[in-house]
Order: structure tokens, then sequence, then C-alpha cells
């Protein structure tokens, strides 16, 4: 089937279909999740940015962050960026981290956080997002009084580096959502 036959601008690869230089990594990734999620598939058509993905993404699972904070950082850019393909998988991913149903909506639906704390995340993550990594010393303070640490707050600018790379990738490509994460649809 041709790019044009499926409404996707950009090809999504397979292990035999991809450079050379994606090839290892698309196995890896095969490995890791069973399958070749589409957009690793898309992004081994420029290896150097699945492997930056790739990287970017164990780097921020291995930060400071819990995996409640994880996924605030990951769906609140997801939602703010409208990303069709990584809100439903980080809904999904959510689901296997054991993380509250009522985060995950919370994000979803763009309303508040269960707690103050994970508010304080949130809205630190849309300034940064949204200002262009420009914050006020009061929204850093707020942030600080909340629990948080600087290290927090370098690693949303971590986070916010991975999902700009699979935010952008996906509006480009119009890759398919995976059909493990099609029940978890979700539209701006």
């Amino acid at each position: 089937m041709s790019n044009t036959e499926t409404n996707q601008l950009v090809q999504i690869h397979s292990v035999e279909t991809a450079p050379e230089g994606s090839k290892a990594l698309l196995e890896k990734s095969q490995k890791a999740y069973g399958y070749v999620p589409n957009l690793h598939g898309v992004l081994a058509g420029a290896p150097g940015l699945l492997e930056a993905y790739q990287t970017l993404h164990q780097l921020f699972i291995d930060s400071s962050f819990n995996n409640d904070e994880l996924t605030v950082v990951w769906q609140t850019i997801n939602v703010e960026h409208a990303c069709h393909y990584c809100v439903p998988a980080h809904t999904g991913i959510a689901k296997m981290m054991k993380v509250d149903d009522a985060i995950t909506e919370a994000l979803r639906n763009q309303t508040e956080m269960p707690t103050a704390k994970l508010q304080v995340l949130h809205e630190t993550t849309l300034t940064i997002v949204r200002n262009r990594g420009n914050i006020s010393t009061e929204e850093v303070n707020n942030f600080f009084e909340a629990g948080y640490t600087e290290r927090n707050l370098l690693e949303i600018i971590l986070g916010l580096s991975q999902k700009v790379i699979s935010n952008y990738t996906n509006h480009i490509a119009k890759t398919p959502v995976d059909k493990a994460f099609e029940k978890f649809e979700w539209k701006k």
C-alpha cells in the first residue's frame, strides 16, 4: 500500500525496510514491546532521530519523577500539542504503569489534577511548553514550594525534548495509532 493510500506522509518502516542505521534500533523496539510501534517505524526513516527518541525516553524514565509524575509531564505535553497518537499511547502506558485513572482522565480532559502537587507539575509543564522555556521566578518558587526540586524542573525539559520528537513527527507523518492503543482514542 502506498503512503497516499493510507493518508500517511512518511513511511512506517519495519526492520526489513528500515535504513541500515535503524535496523538494530527497531529490533530493540520489537524486543521491548513485542512489536514495532508505528512511531518507531516512522522515526526509523532518520536513524539519529530514532536513536535520540529511544535515548531520551530511557533517560526520562530513569529521571527522579515517579510514574504519576512522568505521566503528568508526558500527557500535559501530548494534550497541549494535540498529538492524536501520543495521547492514546500514553493512556495505555499509564495503565501499564498502574497510574490512577483519575490522573489520566484529568489530563486527557484538561480538568483539575487530583492533587495540588500534581496540579503544580501540570501547570509548570504547561508554562514551559507555552512560553518556550520562559518561566517567572514566582512560578519557579511555587514549583519548589510544592515539593519539587531544581532537578525536577530541569527534567521537565528532558521530557519535553522527548515529546517534541514524537509529537511533531506524528503531526508530520499522520502516524496511525497502534492497535494496542486504539481503544484510548482521543481528539482535542
